[in-house]
């Protein structure tokens, strides 16, 4: 039976895991959450998940939320191989250091200002907002420094986590091509990856969600 995961596609944290997911050729019983409307803060779900954060997967009697998580959870039970999330300690442990970055930096920058769009009825993002984005864009440059992808020479579950993310801000706070050149060719990488695709309805989304809000 496959796994459930509960989303809400505009989500970059989602989409980190529908990429995952389709990179090892994993399907989903998606059932789909309306964060605008805040059913994840109905009682239903909190019973899954009482952090009510969204995405939460139920894989048989097994239920796990954080799309970090789940994504280490689902490479290390269905992917064929190791390739996104290899063995190797110190690998493991730069992809890691990646993960945590995007979680405690990136996408509390993205939370930032979505909310403060959202919810406090802003038509702009602040500027300490656009230079703390920047800021992320300059050290994730020094993340490739020779090297094409995040955490090595090859793909793995830090770059699906990172470019979910960086495409949203992208969006709003657009990267610097000829300042973050190896920033932009890596963004150009991942959309070429088939898996990627997945990424595109979200991304979608959630920028008409807040470019309906914004002055732009």
């Amino acid at each position: 039976m496959a796994p459930t995961l509960y989303m809400f596609q505009a989500s970059s944290n989602v989409r980190a895991v529908l990429i995952t997911a389709k990179a090892i050729d994993l399907k989903f019983n998606e059932k789909e959450i309306d964060f605008l409307h805040q059913d994840h803060l109905k009682p239903e779900y909190l019973q899954l998940n009482p952090q009510h954060t969204i995405s939460t997967l139920v894989d048989d009697d097994f239920i796990l939320w954080d799309s970090h998580a789940i994504m280490i959870y689902l490479v290390s039970k269905y992917a064929k191989n190791d390739a996104l999330y290899p063995e190797d300690l110190k690998k493991r442990a730069v992809i890691h250091q990646r993960l945590h970055f995007e979680s405690g930096v990136l996408a509390v920058q993205m939370r930032n200002f979505a909310f403060a769009v959202l919810y406090e009825d802003k038509t702009t993002i602040d500027q300490k907002d656009k230079d703390a984005i920047q800021e992320s864009y300059a050290i994730m440059e020094t993340f490739l420094e020779g090297k094409n992808w995040m955490a090595g020479d090859s793909v793995t579950i830090a770059d699906y986590s990172l470019v979910a993310t960086v495409s949203t801000l992208n969006a709003f706070v657009s990267i610097d091509t000829e300042k973050y050149q190896k920033l932009a060719k890596w963004v150009q990488r991942c959309e070429s990856l088939p898996e990627y695709q997945v990424n595109r309805k979200g991304l979608i989304e959630v920028y008409n969600i807040l470019k309906n809000k914004l002055s732009i």
